[in-house]
């Protein structure tokens, strides 16, 4: 049998009605949350699973909070991993508010984005200002209360506290533009905290040379069992000078969990050695490492460094050293009374020139004068003469005498006078503190240029929050959660492989680009965390400094 026409089950007008008390009555016993809505980056089209997601707009929108007495759920639990938040919330929201005011604009959004755009969703997120909390919708009751006059007036969102997961790629797109959600936002997942260079100093360093230094050190036995780095102790220089006693370092390695010494490395080749110091390893926990070494009695080498440390060096820079030259040849020329010039007294023959070096003279000060030329005679490496082949005229004094005295110029491989080869030293501050030697090299007398590597280029620009960065040498990547211009920390979370010191970071969004200095700290905020702060709140009225107020058995 049909219902009775002449009694309606709801009117048009008494549904407008029921509709309109409701929302009064959000309006004024609710409170003004912000819905997250969730959009689907990634979807695997075969199991339908999301695989990421982003939540970048909100939406304000009142809500009754059904449970007025508190979250519901298990509430804060102990577990064997710590503290755990299991907090529930149940608001109602408006059906048409969130119809006219929040489904038009997710409607506009693309399919592969946003799912069942019509209506509050499971996996959106809801953001509760009391509490200052994010929760998740876990499920959307629709039909409660059941079809009053034949309609549905308000979704009931039953909510969840929102558990940051970083295994869940999508999860760490979170960027509501609201400061307020955003503030929360930043502690969530893992957090790697990066001192970044502003802007470093240059390092400088001054070599000093000498005669009598140790030329190689030998490790005749590694030894094992060191716990830690052995002291290195070289007896000291006949030549009274302290700076002239010589100092080393060992560096050690481990192999198949046995740690042994890998190196030695001189800080200070001293000079004045008459014959070969004594090498002693101790200490570290081990035994058995054995060094022997040999000196250089007759050509100059690098003997130390004095380093002004700079600034800014998360790795050890590269330091270029001249080659080594040895002493060069000198003379002086002999004018007649003419002018001309008519010979040369040698001063120093200099050593391994391996073809005659060129030579050259100053012109004389007339300018109708002509410049006098010559050519050097080489005999086993020693400059032992001059061939005049032009006397040059009108000179008034005698020219200055120049003997080319290049690398290219002489001839090492049979002395066996080699470059240098040395390799700085880093300290935690990132700055040069010293550099050690591993080879001083024969020849440098004169001393040459020392040129330490510039620190990482200065950083330009500022970090947007959220925006992807890249690390351009490691290629690992994460999103930034805070960037502080003043003191130069930047930190991220859900690292895609490691930074390391000296990589270059570059913002996606900012084009902002600083070179890490030092990674600080890698920590993960997890739902485990309250432990801490628990600790620190019973510290506020517990003394556990209090005996037992019954007396001391």
């Amino acid at each position: 049998m049909a219902l009775n026409p002449f009694f309606l089950q709801g009117s048009q007008s008494e549904q407008r009605l029921i509709q309109e008390l409701i929302n009064e009555q959000l309006t004024i016993y609710g409170v003004e949350v912000i819905y997250l809505p969730r959009k689907i980056v990634n979807q695997d089209t075969v199991l339908n699973e999301i695989q990421s997601s982003k939540f970048d707009d909100n939406y304000a929108i009142e809500a009754y909070v059904n449970t007025y007495e508190g979250y519901g759920g298990a509430g804060d639990i102990m577990t064997k991993f710590g503290m755990s938040l299991k907090d529930d919330l149940t608001v109602t929201i408006s059906k048409e508010r969130f119809e006219d005011f929040i489904a038009p604009f997710l409607g506009e959004m693309s399919d592969d984005e946003i799912n069942v755009a019509g209506r509050p969703r499971e996996g959106d997120l809801i953001y509760f200002p009391l509490g200052e909390r994010l929760f998740e919708v876990k499920f959307v009751e629709h039909e409660q209360p059941f079809y009053q006059l034949g309609k549905n007036y308000v979704y009931q969102l039953k909510c969840e506290l929102f558990e940051y997961s970083d295994e869940l790629g999508g999860w760490d797109q979170l960027s509501t533009t609201t400061e307020e959600i955003d503030s929360v936002l930043e502690d969530q997942g893992y957090i790697t905290s990066i001192l970044m260079i502003g802007a470093g100093t240059k390092a400088q360093a001054i070599a000093h040379n000498g005669t009598g230094y140790i030329r190689k050190i030998f490790l005749n036995d590694d030894g094992n069992g060191y716990t830690s780095t052995p002291i290195v102790s070289i007896s000291t220089s006949p030549n009274g000078n302290t700076l002239a006693n010589a100092t080393a370092v060992a560096i050690t390695t481990t192999s198949g969990n046995v740690q042994s010494v890998k190196e030695i490395l001189l800080t200070n080749a001293g000079f004045g050695y008459t014959q070969s110091p004594t090498i002693s390893i101790t200490g570290g926990g081990g035994t058995g490492a054995i060094a022997t070494c040999s000196i250089e009695t007759t050509e100059f080498g690098l003997t130390r460094f004095d380093v002004s440390p700079g600034s800014g060096y998360p790795i050890p820079p590269v330091v270029a050293i001249g080659t080594p030259t040895s002493a060069g040849a000198a003379a002086t020329a002999i004018i007649n009374d003419s002018g001309r010039v008519i010979g040369f007294n040698i001063s120093t023959g200099g050593k391994f020139y391996k073809h005659a070096p060129q030579v050259s003279l100053t012109p004389p000060d007339s300018e109708l004068g002509l410049s006098a030329t010559a050519i050097a005679l080489v005999n086993s490496g020693i400059v032992t003469g001059f061939t005049i082949t032009f006397g040059g005229d009108q000179y008034s004094s005698p020219p200055t005498v120049s003997i080319a005295n290049t690398f290219g110029d002489k001839d090492f491989s049979s002395s066996g006078l080699t470059t240098a080869v040395v390799r700085a030293n880093v300290s935690a501050e990132n700055k040069v503190t010293s550099i050690h030697i591993e080879d001083p090299g024969l020849g440098y007398n004169p001393i040459q240029t020392v040129t330490i590597a510039d620190p990482p280029t200065t950083g330009i620009g500022t970090f947007i929050f959220n925006e992807i960065v890249t690390g351009s040498n490691s290629g690992a990547t994460a999103r930034v959660k805070t960037w502080n211009k003043s003191d130069n920390i930047l930190k991220v979370g859900t690292t895609n492989g490691p930074f390391f010191p000296g990589d270059v970071i570059v913002g996606s969004a900012s084009s902002a680009k600083y070179s890490v200095d030092l990674i600080q700290s890698t920590e993960f905020a997890d739902k485990y965390d309250k432990g801490e702060q628990i600790e620190t709140l019973a510290d506020t009225f517990l003394d556990f400094t209090e005996t037992n107020p019954f007396g001391t058995y």
